[in-house]
């Protein structure tokens, strides 16, 4: 077996933060340690965990499935789990079953676990979402389930998060903005403080690094500041995996390393990786600096998949397979465990739910356990030791993947892509003097364009910002050649079908008011039968103020596609929707609301002129 490159754990200089014993004391003896004795300490590894084995939740497995589960995860060294549900599903509460009958068969079994409560907002799932209100029936009952569970167990039980990835706001279908998680989240802290909750009980919001206030200003609220200081800690996610594909700033084989071997460019590649987590985690230690407040920052979620069809995989950034995961595994470990950083790993076996339709997504593949009962990579050390020797899974063995044959593993790793010829999926040509939200005045505005250069001696720009090139829901991909073409693959789509945007990385959009009189000029071709909107977004969605102004393209309307490119010049005024052009945030958008898959578009030459 390769032994793994030695990794020289970076640690960041940001003051890890651990409660003080005076305000956390220890737990009743009799319910084992406290959450403040197990958060932080690598003594207790943690997993997050959701054992459905069927293509939908309804198969719910039973109490002896889960105790299957437990004795292989204990057997990997896991002491902690991490749930999502509590009402919905019975899942949560015949966990703590089989993990309270393990104990009882063995004083010697440890399992803890962080339980989780689902949050949504009203209407969640239907067209008429309201985010800035929770869906009370859902929410009350998932809480007040979950207190009911860790007084049940309270030897089991030792924190709760109040949501999963409940705030990030492109969770279009269900988020909520953090004065509904801070509502349920000073609720439970009301019951510890009348002793209707253990006291050693944690509390915290499970959520995604940006909604903690590690990214954008727009999550930077009175609100979150209230629920940072209401938390007994903060459990923040990042997930570099998807970020391969979605944004390649940390990706790929750097010019210097395209002549080491593959192991080194992929060890290369996955410390830098990491070094992308830690910066995300470092935003979320940041933002509490900033508004004075000291909580400990744990990782509520990270993985990596071994798998994809799509985004991910050889027609994507190249990032799924088991190799990888295993390197990326070991380096989480090694910088949380160094650390004091409590990892939550995504997650200890593969399910098929996530992605019913595609069995070859990558959601259907971050587990270490494949759904035949195949160990992956990444436990294959353990497995040497007999550490699974008479577990079973399903009352089968579990076996090694490949057969335990390195060679043949190998064989399908996906090399990292090299920097010098990759795709790119945000355009980074901007022009530094603009200030986003001022008027742009001259008379060319070149998003991307190959021959177009603005210079300080002609009548042109660049826009202000970066852009990103967003796959709405991941409904499509889209990336940008070296030479300025950009290619968009549509997928199966979400119900309302599928899109993209040319976003601006700006707190405010473009000031494209000079331009109302003018026209946006694009070169395209694609597939024939294929139709969609094609314009620009102005405002922000999760502001309640977006405007889709948009002209249609397609078979039985007078803008056509084909194999030729074709030049069209629009008017604004046929695109002009009542948004407003001194606010655009999405400098071209395409939309379409049907559900079209394996559709082929390219466009070029892409700007927008004042005449």
């Amino acid at each position: 077996m390769i032994k793994f490159p030695k990794f020289f754990v970076l640690i960041l200089s940001i003051g890890f933060l651990f409660a003080s014993g005076s305000a956390l004391s220890k737990s009743d003896a009799n319910n084992g340690p406290s959450a403040a004795e197990i958060f932080g300490n690598p003594n207790y590894p943690a997993m997050s965990y959701g054992g459905y084995r069927g293509i939908s939740r309804d198969d719910q497995p039973s109490v002896d499935e889960l105790a299957e589960d437990m004795k292989i995860l204990s057997a990997m060294g896991v002491k902690v789990l991490r749930t999502y549900n509590t009402s919905q599903y019975l899942m949560a509460e015949r966990l703590l079953e089989a993990i309270d009958g393990l104990k009882k068969e063995d004083a010697d079994f440890e399992m803890y676990v962080m339980l989780g409560a689902w949050v949504e907002a009203k209407g969640s799932w239907g067209d008429n979402v309201d985010h800035t209100q929770g869906n009370v029936k859902n929410n009350t009952a998932e809480i007040n389930r979950a207190v009911e569970l860790a007084n049940q167990y309270p030897d089991i039980v030792k924190a709760i998060a109040v949501g999963n990835e409940a705030m990030v706001q492109w969770a279009t279908s269900y988020f909520v903005f953090p004065k509904t998680i801070l509502k349920w989240v000073n609720h439970l802290q009301a019951l510890k403080k009348k002793k209707r909750l253990s006291r050693d009980v944690w509390i915290t919001s499970s959520d995604n690094y940006e909604s903690w206030g590690g990214k954008g200003k727009q999550y930077h609220t009175k609100d979150l500041e209230k629920l940072v200081k209401a938390v007994d800690f903060v459990s923040a996610h990042t997930y570099p995996f998807h970020d391969s594909y979605y944004n390649q700033d940390y990706w790929g084989v750097l010019p210097h390393e395209e002549n080491l071997s593959r192991p080194e460019m992929m060890a290369g590649t996955m410390m830098r990786a990491v070094e992308y987590a830690q910066s995300q985690y470092q935003g979320v230690v940041d933002y509490l600096d900033s508004i004075g407040v000291k909580k400990p920052i744990h990782i509520g979620e990270t993985g990596w998949a071994s798998m994809d069809n799509i985004s991910y995989g050889a027609g994507g950034s190249k990032a799924a397979d088991e190799y990888k995961g295993a390197l990326f595994y070991k380096f989480m470990r090694e910088w949380t465990d160094a650390a004091g950083i409590s990892l939550f790993y995504f997650e200890g076996f593969d399910e098929q739910w996530k992605h019913a339709s595609n069995p070859g997504g990558s959601e259907n593949h971050f587990g270490f356990v494949r759904l035949n009962n195949e160990a992956k990579y990444a436990l294959w050390e353990l497995f040497d030791e007999g550490r699974f020797d008479g577990l079973t899974r399903g009352g089968k063995p579990l076996v090694k993947s490949y057969g335990g044959d390195e060679a043949a593993l190998l064989n399908d790793v996906l090399n990292p892509p090299f920097k010098s010829t990759m795709p790119v999926r945000k355009i980074t040509t901007v022009n530094e003097a603009l200030k986003t939200g001022k008027p742009v005045k001259v008379g060319t505005y070149v998003i991307a364009h190959r021959k177009m250069k603005p210079t300080a001696s002609n009548d042109m720009t660049y826009p202000s910002a970066p852009i990103k090139l967003s796959p709405w829901e991941g409904t499509v991909g889209i990336e940008m050649s070296p030479k300025g073409v950009v290619s968009i693959l549509t997928r199966e789509g979400a119900q309302w079908g599928w899109g993209a945007g040319f976003e601006i990385q700006a707190k405010k959009g473009e000031n494209l008011s000079k331009y109302k009189s003018g026209h946006l000029n694009l070169t395209i071709r694609g597939d024939s039968k294929v139709s969609f909107q094609i314009g620009y977004q102005s405002g922000r969605w999760a502001d309640n103020n977006q405007v889709n102004n948009f002209v249609n393209f397609g078979p039985n309307t007078s803008r056509k596609l084909g194999s030729r490119w074709i030049d069209y010049r629009i008017p604004m005024s046929q695109l002009h929707n009542g948004g407003n052009l001194s606010d655009v945030g999405s400098v071209l958008s395409i939309l379409s609301t049907t559900r079209d898959a394996d559709k082929k578009i390219y466009i070029k030459n892409i700007y927008y002129t004042q005449d």
